[in-house]
């Protein structure tokens, strides 16, 4: 596999940045100078090939939803069917294709799935030239039913994954090789800041790591870079932008007001579309899973019967689209909108080791809480169940004792540029040392909130 192919294969997994930076250095190869060789090196040269006992205990791919493969091989041997090479029944069309194709060999209308209701009687299949038994009838009914329901399953689970990977690195994962690999500078970036974006959350009363480091600075200004010559020095205008840069590609990812300069109003158009529509998904499921959660919205603390992993993942995800809608509307000279429309953030669930360890350490409750809990849910804002503009959220923050503006409620959040910092071994986002000793504490359920299995002496 070529370089740039195994670069681009990065974007759906979850490779550390030093192995990333690795692949990065040896495309750039000549072509970096002494300074920025030196800014690459200090991530690769901690990669997993640049060390002796190179393992790490951390899955480096997204889990993935299960598709159908059991289910369809179990309908095919009851209903005595010839399995097809080409089919991939971790894929909903296909699986969607099989039930269409099966359920009329019963008699069976898809989406009716009610026992008492939907089954033909012993006279409706005679009628209708079934020569089965009620038993053989019903086996074949009910698998057929399953499939069905592991149909939603898989739907549902393909969805709460594709938010997972929204929360870490917005649109990444959905360009092409061709779009990718455009331009050397532009793929460089983005397939290191995106290795960036996906590291893992760390126990800590502190704030997270920002993803924007050094490196992926100077791999940015790489795509900036002016193109220069001798008579530079004459011109009475500056040089043009390096037009090279796919800052369409990178938009994907990083939706800072220089890369948006770059777009045309068309592009930023087509963005601002894609990432409303991502919204309008997000709210579906954060509603469908704040119906059932009973989460305590005053304290934000996780408890007994919270799915804190779907949770958070979705509210990662509506923060994430929401920050590039709001980079685009501002982009756009759009901002007039918020006066009218103006969505607010959905806080993430905290642990309750996390909360007591903040507080005792003099810390308090957020104050980005307390303008979640007076705004109107912003799900309920987008369906139009309620109202929330800009001049609301504006006087909520600043009761909070919050800037609007720098706390990223009514305009695009600002970052600096994070020194890099080795990717620690985690277990439950608690550090540990050695990889391998990190392996063995997983295996036995520490860190994770559950019983911990003790470990034998030898």
């Amino acid at each position: 596999m070529a370089l740039i192919e195994q670069l681009y294969k990065t974007l759906g997994e979850r490779r550390r940045p030093e192995d990333v930076a690795e692949l990065v250095l040896e495309l750039l190869k000549e072509n970096v100078n002494n300074r920025e060789r030196a800014i690459l090196e200090k991530a690769a040269k901690g990669s997993l090939a640049q060390n002796v006992f190179g393992y790490t205990s951390m899955l480096q791919t997204f889990a993935e939803a299960k598709g159908a493969g059991t289910q369809v091989a179990k309908a095919m041997e009851i209903f005595k069917l010839h399995p097809s090479a080409s089919s991939d029944y971790n894929n909903r069309s296909n699986i969607e294709a099989f039930i269409d194709q099966v359920s009329p060999l019963i008699h069976k209308s898809v989406g009716q799935n009610d026992f008492k209701t939907n089954r033909l009687n012993k006279s409706q299949r005679k009628e209708n030239g079934l020569d089965l038994s009620k038993r053989n009838y019903n086996k074949k009914w009910r698998l057929l039913k399953r499939l069905e329901e592991k149909l939603q399953k898989f739907i549902r689970e393909t969805k709460k994954t594709e938010f997972q990977k929204i929360s870490k690195h917005g649109l990444a994962h959905s360009l092409d090789l061709a779009t990718f690999s455009s331009d050397l500078n532009t793929a460089c970036f983005i397939a290191y800041y995106n290795s960036r974006c996906n590291l893992r959350s760390v126990f800590t009363n502190q704030s997270q790591e920002r993803p924007f480091d050094e490196i992926s600075e100077m791999l940015l200004n790489r795509c900036k870079k002016v193109e220069s010559n001798f008579f530079d020095h004459f011109r009475t205008s500056k040089p043009e932008k390096n037009s090279s840069a796919n800052w369409w590609a990178i938009a994907h990812i990083y939706t800072s007001g220089d890369v948006l300069s770059n777009l045309s109003d068309e592009q930023k158009g087509r963005l601002l579309g894609k990432w409303t529509g991502i919204l309008q998904e997000i709210a579906a499921l954060l509603d469908e899973v704040w119906a059932v959660s009973n989460i305590n919205r005053q304290t934000m603390i996780v408890k007994k019967g919270n799915d804190s992993t779907t949770w958070n993942n979705t509210a990662g995800a509506w923060n994430k689209a929401r920050d590039n809608w709001m980079n685009l509307i501002y982009s756009l000279g759009l901002e007039y909108i918020l006066d009218e429309i103006c969505f607010g953030k959905v806080l993430r669930l905290m642990a309750g080791d996390v909360a007591y360890w903040h507080l005792s350490t003099g810390g308090k409750l957020d104050p980005n809480t307390d303008v979640w809990n007076k705004l109107p849910l912003p799900w309920e804002v987008f369906q139009n169940k309620a109202k929330c503009n800009k001049e609301l959220v504006v006087r909520l923050c600043n009761e909070a004792g919050l800037d609007p503006e720098k706390s990223g409620w009514i305009a695009p959040r600002i970052h600096g540029v994070a020194e890099f910092k080795p990717t620690p071994e985690l277990v439950h986002g608690v550090t540990v040392s050695n990889p391998y000793l990190a392996g063995v504490l997983k295996r036995h359920n520490y860190f994770s909130g559950k019983i911990g299995k003790p470990i034998s002496p030898e």
